[in-house]
This record gives structure tokens, C-alpha cells and sequence, in this order.
């Protein structure tokens, strides 16, 4: 039992209004698929994404971070970083079947803000997904 004053973890956080899957991206002809469809650059990574066109309702998600981004330490980092903010931003802004990789930037995606990360990775979805 928790004590009375002890703050909400789960205050502020809204659950997703859409519940919509996502799923790794695993084989290399997905990865090379999606850097020869659309892209958007923002300045803590790159964002590809590809229509899949196939029906399938889930969001697939790939990440990668070359040794540009710095050694093993550096590179895993900013990927975990990725994949946080690929958790709390696709879901809502993301598009059902379509393929997404998020590649990470030098020194950058590991020590930007990650309030401006989910504001770019916002922009850039939109950028992407213009509204008609």
C-alpha cells in the first residue's frame, strides 16, 4: 500500500487514444525499402517512412545508429533513446502500415532534449503524412 502523500506516477500521462501495434522491423530488404521512399531530417535523427500498402493494421519500427554516431555506448544509447520516443509518439501520429526507421545523429540523439525529439519526431510525421 502506498503512503497517501507519495505523488501519482501515472498522473500526467494519457494512454494512447488509438491502440495501435507496434512491431520491429527485422529483415534488411525492409530497411532498404524504406531509404528508397520518403524521409524527413530533423536535427536529432532522420526519419524514413515507406506505405506498405499490404492491409495490415500495425505500425512497424526500425532503428539504426552507424559507428558515425560513436562507439558501442554512444550507438546503444541513442537507439534506446529511439525507441522511447518511437513508444510515445507513433502511436498517436503514426500511420497504420506503414514501415518507419529512425536513424539516430552524431552526439545529437543521444543528448537532445527529449521533449524537442517528440516535437520533432511530430513535425516530421507531419511533414511526411501532409493532411488533405
Amino acid at each position: 500500500m502506498k503512503p497517501p502523500e507519495a505523488p501519482d506516477k501515472n498522473a500526467g500521462i494519457k494512454p494512447p487514444a488509438v491502440s495501435v501495434r507496434l512491431e520491429k522491423m527485422r529483415k534488411r530488404a525492409d530497411f532498404l525499402a524504406a531509404a528508397r521512399s520518403k524521409r524527413a531530417a530533423m536535427p536529432g535523427f532522420i526519419l524514413q517512412a515507406r506505405d506498405r500498402k499490404d492491409g495490415q493494421p500495425e505500425i512497424r519500427i526500425g532503428f539504426t545508429a552507424s559507428k558515425k554516431v560513436g562507439n558501442a555506448v554512444a550507438r546503444n544509447r541513442a537507439k534506446r533513446r529511439l525507441r522511447a520516443l518511437a513508444r510515445a509518439v507513433l502511436p498517436q501520429h503514426g500511420r497504420p502500415g506503414w514501415d518507419y526507421v529512425l536513424i539516430g545523429r552524431h552526439r545529437v540523439s543521444a543528448t537532445r532534449d527529449f521533449n524537442e525529439m517528440q516535437s520533432d519526431l511530430t513535425k516530421a510525421l507531419t511533414r511526411l503524412h501532409p493532411v488533405k
